[in-house]
This record gives structure tokens, C-alpha cells and sequence, in this order.
């Protein structure tokens, strides 16, 4: 089931948020968020009427997805960044591509025009779905970011609304 977030499910988006933290390269951050913090956020969100949607399997937070300003200049208005992440335990399952697809239908009755996908250059399976919800290679920004011991190259997609 998809479904907007609540207050009571931020504590497994954390969860999730800080697994990709430790774990990955899909945040470039080094260290994990306090509830705190993700409250703040998950608050900032509601307050910009940006979704935050939840796939929910058997009560439990699989996945979430939202979307945010690009950039904060008012030129930027109509493109928007997305954020993918599901949780280890649920991986290769569809719930990406699932969040991904509401997204984007959300994101089309609130007339943006353009979504943009930053991500890491080694994460081949992100990069797949993207492609295959119709988002098209713009580019790599090469050593942009540091992680675990090694230079990050950023690749960047575009999906036209």
C-alpha cells in the first residue's frame, strides 16, 4: 500500500535514512541523523506541501519517496529533485519503482515541469529504474563528493513532466 507519511511513521524513515548513511553511498553524509532532525525535516516537508510517500508492507515502512526544490531560486520553481530509499529488508521487490511511479503522478497534477535524479555513479540498480521510468543520462559531476574512503562521482537524470 502507498500511502502519505505521518508523524508516527518518521521513526522507519530514519531507520532508513541511516542505514543508507552507514551503509551506502546513496546520501552523501557521514553521519546519521538524530529523530530529532528527521522530525525537522519530516515537519519542513509538510509545511512546503511536498509528499512524502510510504510503501507500506505488512505494517512495516518498506520504502519512502519524496520530492523537493531543486534549486531555491524562483527560476527553478517547476523542477524538482526526487529521493528514493526502501528499506534493506525489502529490496528488489518493485517498491521503488512503485513510490517512483505515484511520484511522478503526483508531481504532473501539481504542474511541475521537469524531476531531476542525482545519483551516485555506482549504483547501477537506481540508475536502471530511473532509466526505465523514462529519465534520461544528462551528465556525471565527477569527485563531488567523499565517502568511505573514496572520491564519489554524481550521475544526473532528467525526467520531462
Amino acid at each position: 500500500m502507498i500511502r502519505q507519511a505521518t508523524r508516527e511513521d518518521v521513526a522507519d524513515i530514519l531507520e532508513i535514512f541511516n542505514y543508507n548513511i552507514c551503509h551506502s553511498t546513496a546520501i552523501y553524509l557521514y553521519e546519521e541523523q538524530t529523530f530529532e532532525e528527521r522530525m525537522a525535516w519530516f515537519d519542513g516537508k509538510v509545511e512546503a506541501g511536498e509528499p512524502i510517500l510510504i510503501y507500506e508492507v505488512d505494517g512495516k515502512v518498506g520504502g519512502y519517496a519524496t520530492y523537493g526544490k531543486f534549486r531555491p531560486h524562483i527560476a527553478y520553481q517547476y523542477t524538482i529533485e526526487n529521493s528514493v530509499y526502501v528499506h534493506e529488508n525489502f529490496q528488489r521487490r518493485g517498491i521503488a519503482k512503485a513510490l517512483m511511479l505515484q511520484l511522478i503522478e503526483e508531481a504532473k497534477a501539481r504542474h511541475y515541469k521537469t524531476m531531476i535524479a542525482c545519483i551516485d555513479a555506482s549504483n547501477d540498480g537506481s540508475k536502471y529504474m530511473h532509466e526505465k521510468l523514462g529519465f534520461t543520462y544528462k551528465g556525471t559531476l565527477e569527485n563531488v563528493g567523499y565517502k568511505f574512503e573514496k572520491w564519489l562521482d554524481l550521475d544526473m537524470y532528467q525526467l520531462e513532466l
